[in-house]
């Protein structure tokens, strides 16, 4: 029988794969792409509703990107480059809507207040030195600061419920914040791919086996789940995009680039307010500062998300210690990913991180009253009775050689890719699905290098990003001219205005 073969294979059926998957569609429709789900449903793990953060990450709300360093002066490198890439994505899904590829936009992307919260003297003055360092970048310009507590109540009703008066308080909002619906807009992405014949999508299969051949492609054993049956597929280019499990495949790839990684899985789990009443009297996204010593996914935020047309408004996330790779993984994730090359960073990371296993271990024993006692230091009028606890995503943090320390673990994303270009593996977690655009450029500019720079490619990612080959970061007049494109196409005009500090 002759082998099944394709350009493109995307392992995990998440926002990631899916938008890997349309860019290189809409650059070249010739390319025969496959995507393998080991689940029955596309964006079910990571890319779901409820196992992602729902916010668009652009660094106006989320604090740890935006470290304190012992002088008192606050870092804004990264809070930049995130805000960057997540204009990319506003600039991508703008072009989907326009082209008639996705949907109304308010089906999975509204606007959302991002605010940020912090009290304590401490912490206002951590606040206040943040803003002073963003606003005079032209890309969080629009961002108001205040300690009024009468301008606070106005800016979050619910928050500001019986605060004591004398309390220490700031707080930061950008209107133009949003919050995205990652588990609608990958299924979006994917039922279009399908109407194409160039696309074949297997749910409920699993890849078993990599291995280059001579050539360069790769053979890839794809079983069935259901019957049981596996079949090999020849493809020219293998992403694993597959979230906690791309770490295991990348491995069973044995390209020497895996050499080295491990992962340290993390679990989490939301409190959601069961009472509509109080549901409808929070409308924004507002973060605070993060426990010493917890991970960055455990920033606490009391979140207002709209999830299937529906407003939710949730609290957490608690992070939890586990072994599982994935949401419906197996506990034997974490030992079965020890290898030769990553065990000396595996144990060093174990011998450093003991404060953090132990604050996971003690998240993960917390009772419901503790957890809503958390919960009241954002909303103090938190009834427990209000509350459920449901699961949030497993994130895979990463684990890298180092030569100081023997291994160190790293809280952000990293795209892997052979020395050949024709794999590619996305590993880590925060900022994620927001860039998710800004990252698959990144993997097409790797391993379609020779393609990528052809003056047909060129003209289309132009046409679909039009910063591309431009710096948001720099350019002050492209970032508005691209901003206001993005916030009319996408419904989120109405939010935006400069209206100065308070």
């Amino acid at each position: 029988m002759a082998m099944n073969k394709v350009d493109v294979l995307l392992v995990g059926a998440g926002v990631m794969s899916a938008t890997l998957g349309k860019l290189l569609a809409q650059l070249d429709p010739a390319l025969k792409i496959m995507m393998v789900e080991r689940l029955s449903r596309v964006a079910s793990e990571s890319s779901h509703g409820l196992n992602n953060a729902g916010t668009g990450h652009a660094g106006y709300c989320e604090l740890n990107y935006t470290p304190q360093q012992p002088d008192g002066r606050v870092l804004i490198h990264r809070a930049l480059a995130i805000n960057a890439a997540y204009e990319v994505s506003l600039q991508f899904w703008s072009y989907l809507v326009e082209n008639g590829v996705l949907p109304a936009p308010e089906k999975f992307i509204n606007p959302i207040f991002h605010q940020s919260f912090v009290w304590d003297k401490e912490n206002v003055d951590f606040l206040r030195r943040r803003y002073e360092a963003l606003r005079t970048h032209h890309l969080f310009e629009e961002m108001e600061y205040s300690e009024d507590h009468a301008v606070l109540r106005e800016w979050m009703p619910l928050v500001m419920q019986n605060r004591d008066p004398r309390q220490a308080l700031a707080a930061t909002q950008v209107k133009h914040g949003t919050d995205v619906d990652f588990g609608f807009l990958t299924r979006k992405l994917v039922r279009a791919m399908t109407k194409h014949s160039t696309f074949d999508l297997k749910l409920s299969h699993t890849i078993t086996s990599l291995k280059q051949q001579a050539n360069g492609r790769w053979h890839v054993r794809v079983k069935d789940n259901q019957t049981g049956h596996s079949k090999t597929t020849d493809a020219g280019f293998v992403f694993l995009g597959a979230g906690g499990g791309a770490l295991p495949l990348l491995q069973k790839s044995g390209v020497p680039e895996s050499m080295g990684y491990g992962g340290f899985p993390v679990s989490g789990q939301w409190l959601i307010c069961k009472n509509p009443l109080v549901v409808e009297k929070h409308t924004s996204k507002v973060y605070g500062k993060a426990p010493i010593g917890a991970p960055p996914m455990s920033v606490p935020h009391l979140d207002t998300r709209i999830i299937d047309g529906k407003p939710a408004l949730l609290f957490g996330p608690f992070a939890s210690i586990t072994t599982k790779f994935l949401k419906e993984g197996s506990v034997l994730d974490l030992f079965s990913s020890v290898k030769s090359g990553n065990l000396k960073p595996m144990l060093a990371v174990a011998r450093d991180n003991l404060d953090l296993t132990r604050y996971l271990i003690t998240e993960a024993f917390k009772s419901h009253s503790e957890r809503v006692a958390s919960l009241q230091d954002f909303y103090a009028d938190a009834r427990e009775e209000d509350w459920v606890l449901a699961s949030a995503g497993q994130r895979v943090q990463i684990i890298k050689s180092c030569d100081t320390k023997g291994g160190r673990l790293e809280f952000g994303t990293e795209i892997v890719t052979n020395t050949c270009g024709t794999l590619a593996a996305l590993l880590g977690a925060s900022p994620g699905a927001s860039t998710s655009v800004q990252a698959m450029i990144e993997v097409i500019e790797r391993c379609f290098a020779e393609r990528v720079q052809s003056a047909d490619w060129q003209q289309k990612l132009k046409e679909m990003i039009p910063s591309y080959g431009q710096s948001l970061d720099d350019d002050a007049e492209l970032l508005h001219r691209v901003r206001e494109r993005t916030l009319a196409t996408l419904g989120l005009e109405h939010r935006a205005g400069k209206t100065g500090s308070k």
